[in-house]
């Protein structure tokens, strides 16, 4: 599948581009930092800049930067742009095969939240057994 413009729904950060590269390829609603379909967003662009750059575009975050939750820049800017964000969660680094299988085993339950939830600003903590609201300070 090739992601094109109309369709884009989820961007994935850099810290998890191999998922994000994989998602890529296999889903037509997803992109990543460095995708040509958002080439405000190289690879190497600081969270300051990209936040704005992917609100706009109305997408839902995947990430693993535990830091985007504790850096008050991060979290002014998630609040003034109303970002929604799917953390994934835990203190062991599963490597990109373990967080794409982490992934796909919650799509239905991710699917469902971004239905449900509506607009952000909201924060989800995705583990092994669920995903859940996480408040950010």
């Amino acid at each position: 599948m090739t992601a094109d413009l109309k369709n884009l729904r989820f961007f994935v950060d850099e810290n998890i581009l191999g998922v994000g590269k994989s998602l890529a390829i296999a889903r037509d609603d997803a992109i990543h930092t460095g995708h040509p379909l958002i080439p405000e967003v190289p690879v190497g662009t600081l969270d300051t800049d990209w936040i704005p750059a992917v609100a706009a575009r109305n997408l839902v975050v995947i990430s693993r930067d535990k830091a985007i939750r504790t850096k008050p820049a991060e979290i002014a800017l998630l609040r003034a742009h109303d970002l929604r964000i799917f953390w994934i969660a835990g203190k062991k680094d599963r490597g990109t095969w373990g967080n794409l299988v982490l992934l796909v085993r919650r799509w239905e339950e991710i699917e469902s939240i971004v239905a449900n939830r509506g607009p952000g600003p909201w924060f989800m903590a995705m583990g092994e057994t669920r995903i859940s609201e996480f408040a950010v300070q």
